[in-house]
């Protein structure tokens, strides 16, 4: 449904490393990047496999919390998101493990992204 999602973040420089650091383990890496400013405060990052789906960007930063599941090729990716996610800054919004009430095999991992954002990895297949 969705061709691709962006938002402004409080700290761009943080929140790149962040995003660089935990999505690598889903595959994820940064495919096109707008630096606006000479330093490298202001700008963008679109982040994908192929071509950029995933954008941050300097800006208003959001009022309220926003949620954003990637998804993972297996449990272990998800896994090792969770691990990238906490080592580069993230804290902690549920480990790693199946959320039955969603479906039998939802597994899945949520990190709170330097600005309270809800990070998810998910995988829908059975082990």
């Amino acid at each position: 449904m969705l061709d691709h999602i962006g938002f402004p973040v409080t700290d761009f420089t943080r929140s790149r490393a962040f995003y660089v650091r935990a999505l690598e383990p889903l595959g994820y890496r940064i495919i096109k990047e707008v630096v606006l400013s000479e330093d490298g405060e202001d700008g963008y990052a679109g982040f994908g496999r192929d071509r950029p789906q995933f954008w941050i960007g300097t800006g208003k930063a959001l009022v309220g919390r926003l949620h954003v599941a990637f998804m993972a090729d297996n449990r272990a990716a998800v896994r090792a998101f969770y691990a990238a996610a906490l080592a580069a800054g993230g804290k902690d919004n549920g480990a790693p493990g199946l959320r039955p009430h969603y479906h039998e095999n939802y597994y899945g991992a949520f990190v709170l992204h330097p600005d309270g954002h809800n990070i998810e990895a998910v995988n829908h297949l059975p082990e």
